[in-house]
């Protein structure tokens, strides 16, 4: 029996980037992964408002979204206390630990949800054609999901 393939994932920087991963998903599951650090960069807020904006704008394409809260655990636990979705946090200290655990029983927890290949978006000249090509060199890991 194989293993379902993970959905392809894809670094935003912000809701243009958003923007063009789903429009070129064309209905496929992707994730949607926020910078490392992102949650003490732009805060948990940011990433609620651009996620809100995402579901009204797309209202039936599916994605995963994750909150990188880089190394920090008081970041990572103010995005589980505003529900801010899935998150990924890094470090193993006793406060990391308790994190995940928290994240872990919320069903919060993002790591382990896409494979080693991402397309980071940042710098990219024209994020909609690099979305495109990065997900049609990843067409035949994911089927697309019929509403």
């Amino acid at each position: 029996m194989s293993t379902p393939a993970l959905p392809p994932c894809i670094i935003i920087h912000g809701l243009d980037h958003a923007r063009a991963a789903l429009t070129a998903a064309q209905g496929r599951d992707i994730i949607l992964r926020s910078p490392s650090g992102a949650a003490a960069l732009h805060g948990v807020e940011w990433w609620k408002r651009l996620l809100d904006r995402l579901r009204r704008d797309f209202p039936d394409a599916p994605f995963t979204a994750i909150l990188d809260c880089g190394d920090c655990p008081g970041w990572a636990m103010a995005a589980l206390r505003a529900e801010a979705g899935l998150i990924v946090l890094a470090g193993d200290g006793p406060a990391h630990r308790a994190v995940r655990e928290a994240a872990e029983q919320k069903e919060a927890w993002g790591e382990g949800r896409w494979g080693y290949d991402s397309l980071d978006l940042l710098g990219a000249h024209d994020p909609g054609l690099s979305c495109r090509e990065f997900l049609q060199r990843s067409r035949s890991e994911q089927p697309v999901r019929q509403a």
